[in-house]
């Protein structure tokens, strides 16, 4: 990864929160009355109810219709609309909630199925810092609203969601909402039901060639790391801490529970001499769409001496900036912060997409999804890339979908590293150290796969014998 105005970056990731992303999901309606009682009812009204409008003004309440406390972030609230135009881009914002605008997000994606009311949607979902609702209780007040990146004029009467005569709350089954991936209430735009991912359910196509490394090592200096196509990192440079070091021997491959992963440790006494830092990173710029998969460990707690600091855990994808704003940047993150910082006060998981930034004066166009927990321990992290959107799963679950704005143009390389933010996080100067390990890592040019076929691969190779498998062309 890149140098960065570290908080110069993420009070422009935050303030880009609302460009929220794209999918491609159909399959068949389900009534509202069926679902009514399954988990959650939605309400609706609308704030801007003319036919054309600045910005579109859903407002929304989800009430727990089950006999037990459900989690919101488990809940997915989506409102379908006509686009006004084919190219046409949408941003989302949240104006007041009683859950706390922070705990809401907003996702905007395209239907497989578009019909003459539909071809878009925006999706509602809650960090986990939204809580829970008990049985009867409501959300409160949602008062969202989003408008068309230009500030044209929008047109809602063609609106499949959209009702000018609803100003004042009442259950609305011309939106959905899902419940841990079950849809339990409304009707979608035929066809466009939200529980069936028509792309990833169906068997891949096209492409195929695959990347699939077990990390089967003996140490930083094993030729077979070279041979394999990856680099471990000596060079100096951002990001992290100015003058700290890359340092190879701190990137080891012991044996956990009888299986070789790759360990990437950090450690610092609070000075930037004493500070070293590791990445791992495929030498070559070949992987485009496709899905890319790996099995990381996370950690809170540093491996040794007092706890505190900005640490940066990662998987990601990037190519090069060519000239400040180059629109074929790309870059994909998953970044945890187990101790905060960027302006966070604690555990924070980052998923984000890049179009281009510009190093100085800082400026960035990117789009991100967070969760505000602790991610500690082994996690299954799948990020697929095909010709609409961008998603990120976690451990089996969507966690965000980013607009086909952030695709990438050009290949990049895949990277693991582990890094400092700054100094800032603690005033010791006792020495400590942090792991985060990876398991193995797997790309599949041109094809997105679930989480689910991205096991059952793994486990193939491993079945098979095989620890390194590299059929991924030079670009």
């Amino acid at each position: 990864m890149r140098t960065r105005s570290t908080a110069g970056r993420r009070r422009v990731a935050l303030a880009l929160a609302a460009l929220l992303g794209s999918t491609a999901l159909a399959a068949v309606p389900m009534t509202a009355t069926a679902a009514a009682g399954d988990g959650v009812a939605v309400q609706y009204r609308t704030s801007a109810s003319g036919a054309t409008a600045d910005q579109s003004e859903p407002w929304f309440k989800v009430r727990n219709t089950s006999s037990t406390t459900i989690q919101l972030s488990q809940v997915k609230v989506r409102y379908y609309f006509k686009a006004d135009s084919a190219n046409a881009s949408y941003r989302f914002a949240c104006s007041w909630a009683v859950k706390g605008c922070a705990n809401v997000t907003g996702t905007f994606g395209t239907l497989s199925h578009p019909t003459a009311t539909a071809d878009r949607y925006l999706e509602i979902g809650f960090t986990s810092g939204a809580g829970s609702l008990s049985p009867g209780a409501d959300t409160g007040d949602l008062q969202l609203r989003f408008y068309q990146s230009n500030w044209q004029t929008m047109n809602q009467a063609d609106d499949y969601s959209f009702s000018a005569a609803q100003t004042s709350y009442a259950d609305w089954n011309k939106v959905t909402a899902q419940l841990a991936g079950s849809t339990v209430w409304g009707t979608a735009p035929e066809n466009n039901d939200p529980t069936d991912p028509t792309d990833p359910t169906d068997p891949p196509t096209g492409g195929g060639q695959t990347l699939f490394d077990d990390f089967n090592y003996t140490s930083s200096t094993d030729p077979a790391i070279s041979a394999h196509g990856w680099n471990v990192r000596s060079n100096s440079g951002g990001p992290g801490v100015p003058g700290a070091t890359w340092d190879p021997s701190k990137v080891t491959f012991p044996s956990v529970s009888g299986n070789s992963v790759m360990n990437l440790q950090t450690s610092t006494a609070g000075t930037a001499e004493t500070t070293r830092q590791t990445e791992v990173v495929t030498k070559s710029l070949k992987f485009k769409n496709g899905t890319y998969a790996a099995r990381v460990k996370f950690s809170d707690a540093p491996a040794s001496g007092p706890d505190g600091d900005h640490l940066v855990q990662t998987f990601f994808t990037i190519n090069d900036l060519t000239a400040p704003m180059a629109d074929d940047y790309s870059e994909y993150d998953f970044e945890y912060l187990p101790n905060g910082g960027w302006g966070e006060p604690g555990n924070i998981l980052y998923t984000t997409s890049w179009e281009t930034y510009n190093p100085d004066p800082w400026q960035a166009v990117n789009q991100h999804t967070e969760a505000r927990q602790s991610y500690a321990g082994w996690h299954d992290l799948v990020l697929t890339i095909d010709n609409n959107s961008i998603k990120y799963y976690i451990d089996g679950q969507l966690f965000g979908t980013h607009d086909a704005q952030y695709l990438p143009e050009r290949p990049m390389s895949i990277n693991f590293n582990q890094w400092l933010i700054d100094l800032a996080g603690q005033t010791s100067t006792a020495p400590r150290s942090y792991d985060e390990q990876v398991d193995y890592v797997l790309h599949v040019k041109d094809q997105v796969l679930t989480p689910a076929q991205v096991d059952t691969k793994v486990a193939a190779y491993r079945t098979a014998g095989k620890t390194f498998v590299d059929e991924v062309p030079a670009s």
